[in-house]
């Protein structure tokens, strides 16, 4: 593993092969594990994804509270989900190798977001949000940052003060985002004073025994089909490129950001705008963007997001959502699953004459698929930061709708010339720049009566 260290250690693994086999079930340590796991102080590992990141910091967090009496270390994440899936591996370690050691019983028993330990030590997850709000005031001896190359760069400001008297650490993960920030600079910058690691993919893979190294490589190889040169690079390789940026900057995405969400009776009159993203083959999420137009602007009136949802599941959330709403337009992502949901929707009398099929690899089709106009992704995505920029769209103070909006990533081939927009966490997005249509939309008619 190309890893990178600004400091030495001789010290011994804390856990050796053959007990980390018998007690986890994950298999032999990597290198660069064991490595990570010796480590002190301050650390910065920028990894590929699916290399075990963060099940060997969650292994460390464990030993670091099963050792040292009376500390605090603090889990965070953008998201609530992300944040429980971390301590969720801490405690399955702790169960595995230190259950006798764990505050079992009585109000300190485990929760989903803090596990106490007999010796007085504890970890605590915390969903941190786009802001830091939520971890102001406290202190502590370890923070661990998860996925924090995603985080909004505002959220720092609240971080870094709580190891100011403990002398406390942080420990940093994330794969790459892009060329700037606090995970950029601490990896970059010795100065900062991180130990860094960097962890490659394709090289973790290559070193794991069979048969998991030719599981490993095939989907590897499969990626790296499906992605961009420059796409692949960043997520499994593990590389910050110049080529890569984020398409909706923080402070673009905090000013836009500017809503309560309020409970919305029904027997409504305005004008409402519905955007659904179809999760596809595979898939596990499918969202529904709301958007009620107010004079020249459009302010969100809801984000909601289904897992596992069956098209059938779809229709009929679309059904009850334009009872309610009466939407003007429902734009709707064709692609995969969502051809079915469309073809239902155009037999339906209660949607026939408002559904339109935005299909954002090419072009809109009307209800008779004629190809109506040629629309790009870049199209619906500019459209969308172009509202944003001229303050006339207001968007939920909603964290997923935050962490979507970071996540979505232009890319400008220097080679090609071709530019590219996607993002690891775009279904909310997805749906937002289909309502969002409705500014470009909003002089045509969608259909017409044959005389």
């Amino acid at each position: 593993m190309a890893t990178k260290s600004t400091k030495n250690t001789s010290k011994k693994a804390v856990i050796e092969d053959k007990p980390f086999v018998m007690r986890t079930g994950f298999g032999k340590l990597d290198a660069w594990q064991k490595e990570v796991l010796d480590a002190e102080g301050n650390l910065c590992i920028c990894s590929g994804r699916q290399v075990g990141k963060s099940q060997i910091v969650a292994i460390k967090v464990a030993e670091y509270i099963n050792k040292h009496p009376d500390r605090t270390v603090l889990v965070i994440s953008v998201t609530e989900d992300q944040a429980e899936r971390m301590l969720q591996k801490i405690l399955l370690y702790l169960h595995a190798n230190h259950k006798k050691n764990i505050q079992l019983k009585g109000v300190k028993k485990p929760t989903k977001h803090k596990v106490h330990m007999l010796n007085g030590s504890v970890v605590v997850t915390k969903a941190i949000g786009q802001y830091g709000t939520g971890v102001l005031g406290m202190t502590v001896d370890i923070v661990v940052p998860d996925e924090c190359a995603f985080l909004n760069e505002a959220v720092w400001a609240s971080i870094t003060p709580m190891l100011l008297t403990t002398g406390g650490h942080m420990w940093l993960l994330s794969t790459p985002n892009t060329m700037q920030g606090y995970f950029y600079e601490a990896y970059t910058n010795p100065e900062m004073g991180f130990q860094t690691f960097h962890v490659n993919s394709e090289e973790v893979a290559n070193a794991r025994p069979e048969p998991q190294k030719t599981i490993m490589l095939a989907h590897l190889a499969r990626e790296k089909a499906r992605m961009t040169e420059l796409e692949y690079a960043r997520q499994y390789l593990a590389q910050f490129l110049e080529e890569l940026g984020q398409f909706f900057p923080d402070e673009l995405i905090s000013s836009s950001q500017s809503l309560q969400r309020v409970p919305v009776s029904s027997g409504l009159s305005g004008e409402y705008f519905l955007g659904v993203d179809v999760a596809r083959m595979g898939g596990d999420e499918t969202t529904f963007e709301i958007l009620e137009r107010i004079g020249e602007d459009y302010y969100q009136r809801d984000n909601i997001v289904h897992t596992m949802t069956l098209t059938t599941e779809t229709i009929d959330k679309i059904l009850e959502l334009d009872k309610k709403y009466m939407f003007k337009r429902i734009y709707i992502d064709d692609g995969g699953l969502g051809v079915a949901v469309f073809d239902q929707l155009l037999i339906n009398d209660q949607t026939k004459r408002k559904v339109e099929a935005i299909n954002n690899a090419s072009r809109a089709l009307d209800r008779d698929r004629n190809r109506s106009r040629k629309i790009l992704k870049e199209d619906l995505y500019l459209n969308l930061r172009h509202l944003m920029e001229r303050g006339r769209i207001h968007l939920l103070k909603d964290t997923d709708i935050g962490v979507s909006l970071k996540s979505i990533t232009i890319e400008n081939n220097k080679n090609s010339n071709d530019v590219r927009i996607y993002g690891r966490y775009s279904h909310i997005v997805e749906g937002l720049i289909r309502a969002a249509w409705a500014e470009r939309n909003k002089s045509l008619s969608l259909f017409y009566e044959v005389q």
